[in-house]
């Protein structure tokens, strides 16, 4: 029953011969890896508006300069990752690039910055698209937050089933979203300019300023504005799940994904300063534009496609973190268990992690995207620095054809992205961003502790000693016995197939129920079940302390304690039996020369 849910949820093991044919084509990578950078244009143009409206309406007319300049950040960045793509086809992004050419600790906190920015991603996208649906159906506001965990459940499962699954279930809805947005955009473009205008926004924008306009204001709403470059990133981290060519590929799908995103929110942010759109929490920018613009069916279907979009855009996240967190456990800077792919072929363990730790989060930020926001960017920012910079080291380092100016363009890119960041962590700061600051050398530390330990453990591990002599080892086993049965028979027959001395124990307070176990083992070994005798002994204490006793008679021989576990014949029975061995095999985890090992029993009806 349980290998029965466990297909019908996510499909039926796959083969790693089927490696090549769960890799992406263009379209469906704009599906997998594009939805957080498109969905940032339902929230992006309303991050800039909240700030610029502390200093009155007047100050929404500065929208589309920041929105302007946002976008040329954009196009910076995303010719430098191009260049990035193509330099380190094999993946790992801002990670592999800071740490090979500025050292392992830029690395780790480029690992560490975007692994945040992942997991904030999941919240945000989730809690945006749960806003959207409210707009929708207002009765849903009151459960935001079991709504958002459902959502998160929900892309955990699709991804589970594989990479080229969960693009293909997402191609869809990515496209509806940007041909609906697309065309509402160009309705509107027309309208402005040949067909007279569009009507104003209903909802009024503040009348009176509560803040000056400053540089910093300007500068805070430019930090809320960058949020429409999250996920831009994602493409170079995960190039080798594309087809072949796979830089090609992952280039020309970064190119086409940042081109849709410039045009979308340039047209968008636009669009809002002519009908004077003022973000609420019922209606966003893109909600008041598409009601201005196109109030009919064109206005429902970018609402119903941007509520999908956004609760699906969190699936850049869940493939991206487990990518990174594949290579950084390849290089020893994070548990193992994250390089091994489930049954689908993907990193199921990264996808698992960072679902939960975004449920958290949701849970704990209580379903708000606003009071998420400024967590967001920050560490996505930090990555694209260190990124651009490691690139200028590489290719100083390696020159090659027309090196100088992929130079000035990485050069560029850091500069910009290096101020960016700045100014996101300085605006952000108190509002949140310094959880973000905190967090990132936490992550780095552990990265270090990680890295430490397995090395330890390595140099341990290689010390293997002198080849051992089979004359001077003598194998014990001990069995516990609580009475003879078909589970006991078992263990001690296959315990006189490896063992030279088995003791059989008995743990009793006054010795009645030994004596009594006694005659029927008498009996039993009349017919001995093989040429070995076994020795039945009573315990006058704890098992475990009895155990010890024995292993310290003879501390240089390995001691195998062998349980017999009881297999039901049905899985709703299983936590009726074999408690005692689990118990035990905690009990004696950490004692020297002990092995404890189990004799599966299984029973057929």
């Amino acid at each position: 029953m349980a290998r029965s849910l466990q297909h019908m949820l996510l499909g039926r093991p796959l083969p790693t011969t089927a490696m090549l044919e769960e890799r992406l084509t263009r379209p469906r990578a704009i599906g997998a890896f594009g939805l957080d950078a498109l969905s940032s244009v339902a929230y992006a143009p309303d991050e800039i508006l909240y700030a610029l409206l502390l200093a009155g309406a007047a100050a929404a007319r500065l929208s589309l300069p920041i929105a302007v300049a946002i976008t040329a950040l954009l196009l910076i960045v995303t010719v430098s990752y191009r260049q990035t793509i193509f330099a380190y086809p094999h993946g790992g992004g801002s990670f592999t690039v800071a740490r090979e050419n500025l050292g392992r600790i830029p690395g780790l906190v480029a690992a560490a910055a975007l692994m945040v920015d992942y997991l904030t991603v999941v919240a945000v996208s989730v809690t945006a698209g749960v806003q959207a649906i409210v707009a929708f159906v207002p009765a849903l506001d009151t459960h935001r937050v079991s709504a958002s965990v459902a959502g998160i459940l929900l892309l955990m499962v699709v991804n589970l089933r594989g990479v080229r699954e969960a693009g293909a279930i997402f191609v869809l809805p990515t496209y509806l979203f940007v041909g609906s947005l697309g065309a509402l955009v160009v309705w509107g473009l027309l309208r402005v300019t040949v067909l007279g205008g569009v009507p104003q926004a209903v909802h009024a924008a503040p009348s009176a300023a509560v803040e000056v306009l400053t540089p910093f204001l300007v500068l805070h709403a430019f930090a809320g504005g960058c949020t429409a470059m999250t996920g831009i990133e994602a493409i170079a981290n995960g190039v080798p799940v594309f087809k072949r060519p796979e830089a090609r590929n992952a280039a020309a799908t970064l190119s086409t994904l940042a081109g849709i995103l410039a045009v979308l929110f340039l047209g968008v942010t636009y669009l809002g300063q002519r009908v004077g759109a003022v973000p609420t929490a019922q209606a966003n920018v893109v909600a008041q534009v598409g009601r201005a613009v196109a109030d009919g069916p064109l206005f429902y279907l970018v609402q119903l496609s941007a509520a999908v979009v956004l609760l699906l855009a969190a699936n850049t996240s869940f493939n991206g973190f487990p990518l990174l967190a594949a290579i950084i456990a390849r290089d020893g800077y994070f548990p193992h268990q994250f390089t091994k792919r489930g049954q689908r072929l993907v990193y199921s363990n990264g996808i698992i992690v960072i679902g939960v730790l975004a449920i958290a989060l949701v849970v704990v930020f209580r379903g708000s995207t606003h009071a998420l926001i400024p967590l967001f960017a920050v560490g996505v920012f930090l990555c694209f620095t260190l990124s651009q910079a490691g690139m200028i080291q590489h290719w100083l380092r390696t020159r090659g054809p027309w090196w100088r100016l992929k130079l000035a363009v990485n050069g560029v890119g850091a500069l910009a992205t290096g101020l960016a960041t700045v100014v996101v962590v300085v605006a952000k700061f108190a509002a949140g961003a310094w959880l973000v600051v905190l967090l990132v050398p936490f992550l780095v530390m552990n990265f270090l502790a990680i890295h430490a330990h397995y090395q330890r453990t390595r140099e341990e591990l290689a010390n293997v000693g002198p080849s051992p002599d089979p004359h001077d080892l003598r194998h014990r086993t001990l069995i516990p016995v609580h009475k003879l049965n078909r589970a006991t028979a078992e263990a001690v027959r296959y315990a006189l197939s490896a063992s030279d001395s088995v003791i059989a124990v008995h743990i009793d307070d006054d010795g009645a129920e030994t004596r009594q176990l006694q005659h029927t083992w008498q009996a039993w070994c009349e017919h001995p079940p093989a040429d070995r005798a076994v020795t039945l002994s009573r315990g006058d204490r704890p098992l475990v302390d009895y155990i010890q006793r024995v292993q310290a008679e003879e501390p240089r021989q390995p001691l195998t304690v062998m349980v017999p576990e009881v297999i039901p014949h049905h899985w709703w029975e299983e936590p009726l039996h074999n408690q005692s061995a689990f118990g035990l095999e905690l009990a004696l985890r950490y004692k020297d020369g002990i092995v404890v090992t189990t004799v599966p029993i299984r029973l057929h009806r």
